[in-house]
């Protein structure tokens, strides 16, 4: 791939757009160990290596059990996560695949009834922000360093 200017460097506007995006985030009640979960799971599907190597790198610097960082891809196959872990990986399979079945109101209500609303809430947006750098940094070409 020909290298490709990077979103800061083109439109300094737009990169600070994304990261009030990531302020906000901040100050939801999102765990540190859920948001870094959702980061690593919706880069895996979306094929995003930088995120991938990034968010692995900073979940193990809060803690998570490298365990759980090797198996996440299998989530549905383990006995390693929690029931609103399992809740917010099904909701950003779905959130992160939805043009192949929409969220299903399994996942949806599962997750509601699981997180409640204002946790449901923090999650998609932290879903939808990991999606929009995903396409971002695949899109400018970015790689782990």
């Amino acid at each position: 791939m020909t290298k490709r200017k990077l979103l800061g460097d083109t439109d300094p506007a737009a990169y600070d757009t994304m990261l009030a995006f990531e302020r906000y985030l901040a100050k939801t009640s999102l765990s540190k160990i859920h948001a870094e979960l959702i980061k690593i799971r919706v880069s895996q599907i979306n094929g995003c290596s930088f995120c991938i190597d990034k968010h692995v790198k900073d979940a193990l610097k809060i803690g998570e059990d490298p365990r759980r960082l090797f198996v996440l891809s299998a989530w549905k196959e383990t006995p390693f996560f929690s029931k609103e872990e399992r809740a917010i990986l099904a909701l950003a399979d779905a959130m992160t695949l939805i043009a192949q079945q929409g969220v299903p109101d399994e996942i949806y209500n599962n997750a509601l009834d699981v997180l409640g609303q204002t946790y449901l809430t923090e999650v998609m947006m932290a879903i939808v922000a990991m999606n929009a750098w995903n396409r971002i940094g695949i899109t400018t070409g970015r790689e782990p360093q």
